[in-house]
Protein backbone atom coordinates (compact mmCIF):
# COMPACT_ATOMS: atom_id res chain seq x y z
CA UNK A 1 0.00 0.00 0.00
CA UNK A 2 1.54 3.17 -0.59
CA UNK A 3 1.55 6.48 1.54
CA UNK A 4 -1.43 8.34 -0.97
CA UNK A 5 -3.65 5.10 0.38
CA UNK A 6 -2.41 5.19 3.98
CA UNK A 7 -3.13 8.67 4.45
CA UNK A 8 -6.56 8.60 2.16
CA UNK A 9 -9.78 8.97 5.18
CA UNK A 10 -12.32 6.19 4.66
CA UNK A 11 -15.17 8.32 1.81
CA UNK A 12 -18.13 6.71 4.22
CA UNK A 13 -16.48 8.07 7.09
CA UNK A 14 -15.24 11.56 5.62
CA UNK A 15 -19.10 12.03 4.67
CA UNK A 16 -20.33 11.64 8.07
CA UNK A 17 -18.11 13.98 9.68
CA UNK A 18 -18.95 16.66 7.35
CA UNK A 19 -22.77 16.43 6.08
CA UNK A 20 -24.29 15.74 10.11
CA UNK A 21 -23.63 17.54 13.30
CA UNK A 22 -22.42 15.14 15.66
CA UNK A 23 -23.81 16.36 18.87
CA UNK A 24 -22.24 13.84 21.54
CA UNK A 25 -18.93 11.62 21.90
CA UNK A 26 -21.68 8.41 21.60
CA UNK A 27 -21.00 8.45 17.63
CA UNK A 28 -17.80 10.06 17.44
CA UNK A 29 -15.59 7.05 17.78
CA UNK A 30 -16.30 4.79 15.20
CA UNK A 31 -14.42 1.39 14.21
CA UNK A 32 -12.80 1.68 10.63
CA UNK A 33 -14.96 0.62 7.80
CA UNK A 34 -11.98 0.52 5.30
CA UNK A 35 -10.29 -3.03 4.44
CA UNK A 36 -6.91 -1.42 6.43
CA UNK A 37 -5.97 -3.66 9.17
CA UNK A 38 -3.38 -3.47 11.79
CA UNK A 39 -1.44 -5.31 13.95
CA UNK A 40 -3.49 -6.59 17.20
CA UNK A 41 -1.43 -5.59 20.51
CA UNK A 42 -2.47 -9.48 21.63
CA UNK A 43 -1.85 -11.72 19.18
CA UNK A 44 -0.11 -9.87 17.13
CA UNK A 45 -1.77 -10.70 13.83
CA UNK A 46 -2.22 -8.03 11.20
CA UNK A 47 -6.02 -8.71 11.76
CA UNK A 48 -6.78 -5.15 14.17
CA UNK A 49 -9.78 -2.76 12.92
CA UNK A 50 -8.73 0.37 14.62
CA UNK A 51 -11.36 2.69 16.13
CA UNK A 52 -11.71 6.61 13.91
CA UNK A 53 -12.51 10.06 15.52
CA UNK A 54 -14.72 10.99 13.00
CA UNK A 55 -14.50 14.83 14.31
CA UNK A 56 -10.84 14.98 13.38
CA UNK A 57 -10.65 12.21 10.62
CA UNK A 58 -8.04 10.45 12.30
CA UNK A 59 -6.79 7.35 13.83
CA UNK A 60 -7.38 7.16 17.37
CA UNK A 61 -4.16 5.38 19.89
CA UNK A 62 -2.98 2.04 18.12
CA UNK A 63 -4.12 0.19 20.96
CA UNK A 64 -7.96 0.75 20.40
CA UNK A 65 -9.26 -1.37 18.27
CA UNK A 66 -10.91 -4.91 17.75
CA UNK A 67 -9.22 -8.12 16.10
CA UNK A 68 -11.16 -9.80 13.85
CA UNK A 69 -9.79 -13.23 14.95
CA UNK A 70 -12.61 -13.44 17.04
CA UNK A 71 -12.47 -17.16 17.62
CA UNK A 72 -8.48 -17.12 18.03
CA UNK A 73 -7.68 -13.99 19.62
CA UNK A 74 -10.53 -12.02 20.49
CA UNK A 75 -8.80 -8.81 21.37
CA UNK A 76 -11.10 -5.39 21.84
CA UNK A 77 -10.45 -2.15 23.31
CA UNK A 78 -13.66 0.21 23.03
CA UNK A 79 -12.69 3.98 23.55
CA UNK A 80 -15.81 4.59 25.74
CA UNK A 81 -14.89 1.78 28.14
CA UNK A 82 -12.18 3.23 29.64
CA UNK A 83 -11.97 6.93 29.70
CA UNK A 84 -10.59 7.68 27.08
CA UNK A 85 -13.64 9.72 25.20
CA UNK A 86 -14.75 11.21 28.70
CA UNK A 87 -11.03 12.68 29.33
CA UNK A 88 -10.65 13.83 25.33
CA UNK A 89 -14.58 15.32 25.54
CA UNK A 90 -13.63 17.20 29.26
CA UNK A 91 -10.04 18.86 28.09
CA UNK A 92 -11.77 19.62 24.48
CA UNK A 93 -14.70 21.94 26.71
CA UNK A 94 -12.39 23.73 28.36
CA UNK A 95 -8.77 25.57 26.70
CA UNK A 96 -7.64 26.32 30.30
CA UNK A 97 -9.13 23.28 32.42
CA UNK A 98 -6.37 22.06 34.81
CA UNK A 99 -7.66 18.32 34.28
CA UNK A 100 -4.63 16.43 33.92
CA UNK A 101 -3.76 15.40 30.27
CA UNK A 102 -5.26 11.87 29.42
CA UNK A 103 -2.67 8.93 28.96
CA UNK A 104 -3.72 5.89 27.00
CA UNK A 105 -3.48 2.69 29.54
CA UNK A 106 -1.41 0.07 27.71
CA UNK A 107 -3.06 -3.34 28.04
CA UNK A 108 -0.89 -5.94 29.47
CA UNK A 109 1.10 -7.72 27.12
CA UNK A 110 -0.17 -11.53 26.23
CA UNK A 111 3.26 -13.52 27.06
CA UNK A 112 4.24 -15.09 23.52
CA UNK A 113 2.92 -18.74 22.88
CA UNK A 114 5.75 -20.96 22.91
CA UNK A 115 6.48 -22.70 19.35
CA UNK A 116 5.62 -26.32 18.94
CA UNK A 117 8.34 -28.22 16.92
CA UNK A 118 8.78 -29.95 13.94
CA UNK A 119 9.01 -33.49 14.94
CA UNK A 120 13.05 -34.23 14.50
CA UNK A 121 12.54 -37.85 13.29
CA UNK A 122 10.51 -37.37 10.51
CA UNK A 123 12.98 -34.28 9.52
CA UNK A 124 15.90 -36.76 9.34
CA UNK A 125 14.09 -39.11 7.35
CA UNK A 126 14.44 -35.88 4.33
CA UNK A 127 18.17 -36.30 4.81
CA UNK A 128 18.56 -39.08 1.71
CA UNK A 129 17.48 -39.73 -1.76
CA UNK A 130 19.32 -37.00 -3.15
CA UNK A 131 19.70 -38.84 -7.00
CA UNK A 132 15.93 -37.63 -7.08
CA UNK A 133 16.86 -34.38 -6.16
CA UNK A 134 15.31 -32.34 -8.76
CA UNK A 135 17.47 -28.99 -7.84
CA UNK A 136 20.37 -30.25 -6.48
CA UNK A 137 20.74 -32.35 -9.91
CA UNK A 138 20.24 -29.51 -11.82
CA UNK A 139 23.17 -27.59 -9.84
CA UNK A 140 25.32 -30.86 -10.82
CA UNK A 141 24.21 -30.88 -14.28
CA UNK A 142 21.98 -28.55 -16.19
CA UNK A 143 22.90 -24.78 -14.79
CA UNK A 144 24.77 -22.96 -17.01
CA UNK A 145 28.16 -23.50 -14.58
CA UNK A 146 27.78 -26.39 -13.30
CA UNK A 147 29.10 -26.57 -9.31
CA UNK A 148 31.14 -29.38 -8.27
CA UNK A 149 29.96 -32.17 -6.63
CA UNK A 150 32.17 -31.46 -3.38
CA UNK A 151 30.73 -27.91 -3.53
CA UNK A 152 27.32 -28.68 -3.83
CA UNK A 153 27.78 -31.57 -1.44
CA UNK A 154 29.13 -28.83 1.40
CA UNK A 155 26.03 -26.69 0.56
CA UNK A 156 23.27 -29.66 1.23
CA UNK A 157 25.15 -30.64 4.13
CA UNK A 158 25.45 -26.46 6.13
CA UNK A 159 22.04 -25.88 5.65
CA UNK A 160 20.67 -29.72 6.17
CA UNK A 161 18.72 -29.58 2.61
CA UNK A 162 16.31 -32.78 2.42
CA UNK A 163 14.29 -34.92 -0.30
CA UNK A 164 10.91 -35.68 -0.78
CA UNK A 165 11.04 -39.00 -1.75
CA UNK A 166 7.01 -39.90 -2.59
CA UNK A 167 4.17 -38.84 -3.63
CA UNK A 168 2.89 -35.59 -5.67
CA UNK A 169 5.90 -33.70 -4.54
CA UNK A 170 8.48 -36.65 -5.79
CA UNK A 171 11.92 -35.14 -5.84
CA UNK A 172 11.05 -31.75 -4.67
CA UNK A 173 13.47 -30.17 -2.31
CA UNK A 174 13.13 -29.52 1.81
CA UNK A 175 14.57 -26.20 3.04
CA UNK A 176 14.25 -26.41 7.04
CA UNK A 177 13.85 -23.83 8.91
CA UNK A 178 15.95 -24.64 12.23
CA UNK A 179 15.97 -22.30 15.11
CA UNK A 180 19.08 -21.01 17.27
CA UNK A 181 18.84 -23.70 19.07
CA UNK A 182 18.66 -26.23 16.72
CA UNK A 183 15.05 -26.93 16.75
CA UNK A 184 13.03 -27.44 13.53
CA UNK A 185 10.34 -24.87 13.23
CA UNK A 186 9.14 -25.39 9.64
CA UNK A 187 10.02 -27.16 6.19
CA UNK A 188 10.03 -25.56 3.25
CA UNK A 189 8.98 -28.11 0.03
CA UNK A 190 9.55 -26.47 -3.20
CA UNK A 191 9.50 -28.47 -6.73
CA UNK A 192 11.89 -27.37 -9.70
CA UNK A 193 11.83 -27.42 -13.55
CA UNK A 194 15.03 -27.74 -15.05
CA UNK A 195 16.31 -24.58 -14.93
CA UNK A 196 15.69 -24.43 -11.06
CA UNK A 197 12.75 -22.33 -11.68
CA UNK A 198 9.77 -23.01 -9.23
CA UNK A 199 7.28 -25.02 -10.10
CA UNK A 200 4.95 -25.79 -6.69
CA UNK A 201 5.66 -24.63 -3.11
CA UNK A 202 4.35 -26.75 0.03
CA UNK A 203 5.07 -27.56 3.66
CA UNK A 204 6.30 -30.92 4.88
CA UNK A 205 3.57 -30.49 7.55
CA UNK A 206 0.47 -30.12 4.91
CA UNK A 207 2.14 -32.68 2.93
CA UNK A 208 2.12 -35.27 5.91
CA UNK A 209 -1.48 -33.67 6.78
CA UNK A 210 -2.73 -34.55 3.35
CA UNK A 211 -1.60 -38.16 3.43
CA UNK A 212 -3.19 -38.80 6.70
CA UNK A 213 -6.48 -37.49 5.77
CA UNK A 214 -6.58 -38.99 2.44
CA UNK A 215 -6.14 -42.49 4.09
CA UNK A 216 -8.11 -42.01 6.92
CA UNK A 217 -5.30 -42.44 9.03
CA UNK A 218 -5.28 -39.95 12.59
CA UNK A 219 -2.89 -37.94 13.08
CA UNK A 220 0.14 -38.23 14.76
CA UNK A 221 0.54 -36.11 17.96
CA UNK A 222 3.09 -34.33 17.28
CA UNK A 223 1.39 -33.27 14.11
CA UNK A 224 -1.89 -32.37 15.46
CA UNK A 225 -0.59 -30.22 18.30
CA UNK A 226 1.72 -28.50 15.68
CA UNK A 227 -0.81 -27.55 13.02
CA UNK A 228 -2.87 -25.59 15.80
CA UNK A 229 -0.34 -22.92 15.62
CA UNK A 230 -0.56 -19.44 13.96
CA UNK A 231 2.74 -19.15 13.06
CA UNK A 232 4.94 -21.98 11.52
CA UNK A 233 7.86 -20.26 9.98
CA UNK A 234 9.63 -18.45 13.29
CA UNK A 235 12.77 -18.24 12.23
CA UNK A 236 15.33 -17.73 9.60
CA UNK A 237 16.03 -20.06 7.23
CA UNK A 238 20.14 -20.73 8.51
CA UNK A 239 19.44 -19.54 11.78
CA UNK A 240 21.50 -21.83 13.71
CA UNK A 241 24.39 -21.24 11.80
CA UNK A 242 24.62 -18.08 13.50
CA UNK A 243 25.53 -19.98 16.96
CA UNK A 244 28.39 -21.92 15.22
CA UNK A 245 29.66 -18.93 13.27
CA UNK A 246 29.33 -16.08 16.06
CA UNK A 247 31.43 -13.90 14.31
CA UNK A 248 30.95 -14.02 10.51
CA UNK A 249 28.97 -10.80 8.90
CA UNK A 250 25.56 -12.08 7.82
CA UNK A 251 24.00 -11.54 4.25
CA UNK A 252 20.11 -11.91 4.26
CA UNK A 253 17.82 -12.41 1.48
CA UNK A 254 13.77 -13.49 1.14
CA UNK A 255 14.05 -16.69 -0.22
CA UNK A 256 16.06 -20.20 1.15
CA UNK A 257 17.13 -20.40 -2.48
CA UNK A 258 18.80 -17.60 -2.37
CA UNK A 259 20.58 -18.16 0.40
CA UNK A 260 22.26 -21.26 -0.88
CA UNK A 261 23.07 -19.33 -4.55
CA UNK A 262 24.72 -17.24 -2.42
CA UNK A 263 26.72 -19.87 -0.73
CA UNK A 264 27.27 -21.72 -3.47
CA UNK A 265 29.32 -18.55 -5.26
CA UNK A 266 30.67 -16.89 -2.48
CA UNK A 267 32.04 -19.77 -0.34
CA UNK A 268 31.15 -21.66 3.14
CA UNK A 269 31.55 -18.94 6.55
CA UNK A 270 34.88 -20.94 6.83
CA UNK A 271 36.55 -17.67 7.79
CA UNK A 272 35.20 -15.32 10.26
CA UNK A 273 35.13 -12.61 6.99
CA UNK A 274 32.89 -14.57 4.83
CA UNK A 275 29.38 -14.15 5.09
CA UNK A 276 26.50 -16.39 6.30
CA UNK A 277 23.61 -16.12 3.94
CA UNK A 278 20.53 -16.52 5.75
CA UNK A 279 16.63 -16.35 4.28
CA UNK A 280 13.51 -14.33 6.24
CA UNK A 281 11.15 -16.76 4.14
CA UNK A 282 9.23 -13.90 2.28
CA UNK A 283 8.55 -10.29 2.02
CA UNK A 284 6.93 -9.80 4.89
CA UNK A 285 8.51 -12.03 7.35
CA UNK A 286 11.52 -8.79 6.92
CA UNK A 287 10.13 -8.63 11.23
CA UNK A 288 11.46 -7.22 14.31
CA UNK A 289 10.85 -10.70 16.30
CA UNK A 290 12.89 -12.13 13.49
CA UNK A 291 15.89 -9.73 13.51
CA UNK A 292 15.93 -10.33 17.23
CA UNK A 293 18.85 -13.37 16.64
CA UNK A 294 21.03 -11.09 14.39
CA UNK A 295 21.50 -8.38 17.76
CA UNK A 296 25.13 -7.40 17.34
CA UNK A 297 25.97 -8.25 13.75
CA UNK A 298 26.40 -6.70 10.46
CA UNK A 299 24.14 -7.52 7.86
CA UNK A 300 24.24 -6.92 4.30
CA UNK A 301 20.27 -6.59 2.79
CA UNK A 302 19.77 -7.81 -0.83
CA UNK A 303 16.10 -7.21 -1.09
CA UNK A 304 14.27 -9.29 -4.00
CA UNK A 305 12.67 -6.86 -7.22
CA UNK A 306 9.71 -5.11 -7.22
CA UNK A 307 7.84 -3.09 -9.37
CA UNK A 308 8.99 0.79 -8.62
CA UNK A 309 11.48 -0.81 -6.01
CA UNK A 310 8.86 -0.95 -3.08
CA UNK A 311 10.38 -3.90 -1.47
CA UNK A 312 13.40 -2.23 -1.20
CA UNK A 313 12.48 1.06 0.30
CA UNK A 314 10.22 -0.90 2.63
CA UNK A 315 12.39 -3.26 3.85
CA UNK A 316 15.46 -0.34 4.25
CA UNK A 317 12.72 2.01 6.31
CA UNK A 318 11.70 -1.07 8.62
CA UNK A 319 15.59 -1.38 9.11
CA UNK A 320 16.17 1.68 10.79
CA UNK A 321 13.64 1.06 13.25
CA UNK A 322 15.74 -1.95 13.94
CA UNK A 323 18.89 -0.71 14.41
CA UNK A 324 16.91 1.37 17.23
CA UNK A 325 15.93 -1.62 19.19
CA UNK A 326 18.50 -3.93 18.51
CA UNK A 327 22.06 -2.57 19.82
CA UNK A 328 25.06 -3.02 17.66
CA UNK A 329 23.54 -4.06 14.82
CA UNK A 330 23.92 -2.55 11.57
CA UNK A 331 22.26 -2.89 8.35
CA UNK A 332 23.67 -2.22 5.17
CA UNK A 333 21.22 -1.91 1.23
CA UNK A 334 22.74 -3.37 -1.78
CA UNK A 335 20.66 -1.99 -4.42
CA UNK A 336 22.57 -4.07 -7.00
CA UNK A 337 19.73 -6.12 -8.21
CA UNK A 338 17.95 -2.42 -8.49
CA UNK A 339 21.12 -1.47 -10.90
CA UNK A 340 21.13 -4.45 -13.15
CA UNK A 341 17.19 -4.67 -13.33
CA UNK A 342 14.83 -4.26 -16.30
CA UNK A 343 11.34 -3.73 -16.32
CA UNK A 344 10.65 -7.72 -17.32
CA UNK A 345 13.10 -8.55 -14.05
CA UNK A 346 11.26 -5.86 -11.46
CA UNK A 347 7.46 -7.74 -12.73
CA UNK A 348 8.62 -10.90 -12.34
CA UNK A 349 10.33 -10.27 -8.96
CA UNK A 350 13.04 -11.63 -9.81
CA UNK A 351 15.77 -12.05 -6.96
CA UNK A 352 19.52 -12.45 -6.45
CA UNK A 353 19.76 -16.07 -7.85
CA UNK A 354 18.67 -14.79 -10.49
CA UNK A 355 21.99 -12.86 -11.45
CA UNK A 356 24.55 -14.99 -9.79
CA UNK A 357 23.14 -18.13 -12.04
CA UNK A 358 24.02 -15.92 -15.21
CA UNK A 359 27.77 -16.07 -13.67
CA UNK A 360 30.28 -18.43 -13.54
CA UNK A 361 31.21 -19.02 -9.88
CA UNK A 362 34.72 -19.56 -10.06
CA UNK A 363 34.76 -15.84 -10.60
CA UNK A 364 33.72 -15.69 -7.15
CA UNK A 365 36.66 -17.43 -5.06
CA UNK A 366 39.45 -15.74 -7.21
CA UNK A 367 42.23 -14.29 -4.58
CA UNK A 368 41.50 -11.19 -6.86
CA UNK A 369 38.51 -10.92 -7.77
CA UNK A 370 39.10 -7.31 -10.01
CA UNK A 371 41.88 -9.91 -12.11
CA UNK A 372 38.97 -11.72 -13.93
CA UNK A 373 36.69 -9.07 -14.93
CA UNK A 374 36.93 -7.60 -18.57
CA UNK A 375 37.89 -3.75 -18.97
CA UNK A 376 34.85 -1.96 -19.71
CA UNK A 377 31.69 -1.37 -17.39
CA UNK A 378 31.90 -2.72 -13.81
CA UNK A 379 28.36 -2.67 -11.86
CA UNK A 380 29.28 -0.49 -8.85
CA UNK A 381 27.56 -0.20 -5.94
CA UNK A 382 26.30 2.46 -3.61
CA UNK A 383 27.01 0.95 0.30
CA UNK A 384 26.01 3.12 2.97
CA UNK A 385 26.77 3.27 6.65
CA UNK A 386 29.47 0.65 6.25
CA UNK A 387 30.76 0.07 9.85
CA UNK A 388 34.00 -1.91 10.00
CA UNK A 389 37.07 -2.01 7.74
CA UNK A 390 36.54 -5.17 6.46
CA UNK A 391 33.48 -4.71 5.67
CA UNK A 392 34.45 -3.40 1.79
CA UNK A 393 36.61 -6.25 1.23
CA UNK A 394 33.20 -8.53 1.38
CA UNK A 395 31.36 -5.88 -0.68
CA UNK A 396 33.96 -5.91 -3.38
CA UNK A 397 32.79 -9.25 -4.18
CA UNK A 398 29.28 -8.68 -4.51
CA UNK A 399 29.63 -5.25 -6.43
CA UNK A 400 32.33 -6.02 -9.31
CA UNK A 401 30.40 -8.33 -11.00
CA UNK A 402 30.95 -8.40 -15.04
CA UNK A 403 27.72 -9.05 -16.89
CA UNK A 404 28.11 -12.58 -18.25
CA UNK A 405 27.99 -11.11 -22.05
CA UNK A 406 30.96 -9.03 -21.29
CA UNK A 407 33.18 -12.35 -20.03
CA UNK A 408 31.47 -14.62 -22.94
CA UNK A 409 32.20 -11.95 -25.90
CA UNK A 410 36.14 -12.08 -24.41
CA UNK A 411 36.34 -15.94 -24.72
CA UNK A 412 34.94 -15.98 -28.20
CA UNK A 413 37.52 -12.97 -29.14
CA UNK A 414 40.36 -14.57 -27.99
CA UNK A 415 40.33 -18.19 -27.35
CA UNK A 416 42.97 -19.27 -24.83
CA UNK A 417 45.65 -21.86 -25.97
CA UNK A 418 47.29 -24.28 -23.49
CA UNK A 419 50.02 -26.02 -23.26
CA UNK A 420 48.84 -29.14 -21.51
CA UNK A 421 45.87 -31.02 -24.08
CA UNK A 422 43.88 -33.98 -22.84
CA UNK A 423 42.68 -35.02 -25.67
CA UNK A 424 44.31 -38.41 -25.27
CA UNK A 425 43.17 -38.73 -21.64
CA UNK A 426 39.63 -38.02 -22.47
CA UNK A 427 39.39 -40.60 -25.76
CA UNK A 428 40.83 -43.01 -23.39
CA UNK A 429 38.19 -42.43 -20.69
CA UNK A 430 35.34 -42.52 -23.22
CA UNK A 431 36.25 -45.51 -24.52
CA UNK A 432 36.43 -47.35 -21.15
CA UNK A 433 33.20 -45.93 -19.76
CA UNK A 434 31.70 -47.06 -23.58
CA UNK A 435 32.71 -50.46 -22.50
CA UNK A 436 31.96 -50.92 -18.88
CA UNK A 437 28.80 -51.38 -16.77
CA UNK A 438 27.87 -49.09 -14.39
CA UNK A 439 26.59 -50.07 -10.74
CA UNK A 440 22.79 -48.17 -10.17
CA UNK A 441 23.47 -48.23 -6.77
CA UNK A 442 25.10 -44.91 -5.27
CA UNK A 443 29.21 -45.03 -5.36
CA UNK A 444 31.69 -43.25 -2.69
CA UNK A 445 33.96 -41.53 -4.84
CA UNK A 446 35.99 -40.79 -1.43
CA UNK A 447 35.75 -39.70 1.75
CA UNK A 448 33.71 -36.47 1.02
CA UNK A 449 32.02 -37.28 -2.04
CA UNK A 450 29.20 -40.22 -3.16
CA UNK A 451 28.04 -40.17 -6.43
CA UNK A 452 24.48 -40.77 -6.60
CA UNK A 453 23.88 -41.85 -10.22
CA UNK A 454 26.75 -42.32 -12.24
CA UNK A 455 25.38 -42.23 -15.39
CA UNK A 456 25.49 -38.26 -15.57
CA UNK A 457 28.30 -38.17 -13.30
CA UNK A 458 30.46 -38.70 -15.69
CA UNK A 459 28.77 -37.73 -19.18
CA UNK A 460 28.77 -34.01 -16.75
CA UNK A 461 31.72 -33.87 -15.87
CA UNK A 462 33.17 -35.26 -19.43
CA UNK A 463 31.13 -33.05 -20.91
CA UNK A 464 32.86 -30.10 -18.81
CA UNK A 465 35.97 -31.08 -19.15
CA UNK A 466 35.94 -31.59 -22.98
CA UNK A 467 34.41 -27.74 -23.45
CA UNK A 468 37.52 -27.00 -21.40
CA UNK A 469 40.32 -28.75 -22.94
CA UNK A 470 43.49 -28.00 -20.95
CA UNK A 471 42.46 -25.56 -18.66
CA UNK A 472 44.13 -26.46 -15.65
CA UNK A 473 40.77 -24.65 -13.71
CA UNK A 474 39.03 -27.45 -14.96
CA UNK A 475 41.42 -30.30 -14.14
CA UNK A 476 38.93 -31.69 -11.45
CA UNK A 477 36.66 -32.46 -13.31
CA UNK A 478 39.34 -34.77 -15.68
CA UNK A 479 40.44 -36.08 -12.42
CA UNK A 480 37.07 -37.24 -11.14
CA UNK A 481 36.49 -39.36 -13.65
CA UNK A 482 39.35 -40.72 -13.76
CA UNK A 483 39.31 -41.39 -9.80
CA UNK A 484 36.57 -43.30 -10.84
CA UNK A 485 37.48 -45.56 -13.76
CA UNK A 486 40.08 -46.52 -10.91
CA UNK A 487 37.38 -47.90 -8.51
CA UNK A 488 35.55 -49.81 -11.61
CA UNK A 489 38.76 -51.03 -12.93
CA UNK A 490 38.40 -55.29 -12.11
CA UNK A 491 41.27 -55.80 -9.67
CA UNK A 492 42.55 -59.72 -10.31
Amino acid sequence: MNNLQSNLVPLVLFVQSTSSTISTNEHRYKLDKSSKKYHCPQCSKKRLVRYYDTEKNEYLPEQYGRCDREAECSYQLNPYSDGYAKSISEQEQGENSELPKWKPQRKTEQPKPKPIYFDFETFKKTLSNYEQNVFVQNLIQNVAFPFEIDEVTNVVQLYRLGTVANGYRAGAITFPFIDFQNNVRAIQVKQFDETNHTKGTDFLHSIIEKHHSRNNKPLPEWLEAYTKQDKKVSCLFGEYLLNKFPTNPIALVEAPKTAVYGTLYFGLPKCSENLIWLAVYNKSSFSIDKMEVLKGRNVFVFPDLSKDGNTFKEWEAKAKDFEKQLTGTRFVFSDLLEKLANDTDRNKGNDFADILIKQDWRLFRKEKIKDVHTKGELIKEKIKDVPHKENPKIMDKISLISPIRNIQSKVKAKPKKYAEIWSNEIAELEQFYANTSFPTEPIKLNECSTILDVSKFIQSNLMIAKANNGNRTFLPYLNRVQQLRQILTPKY
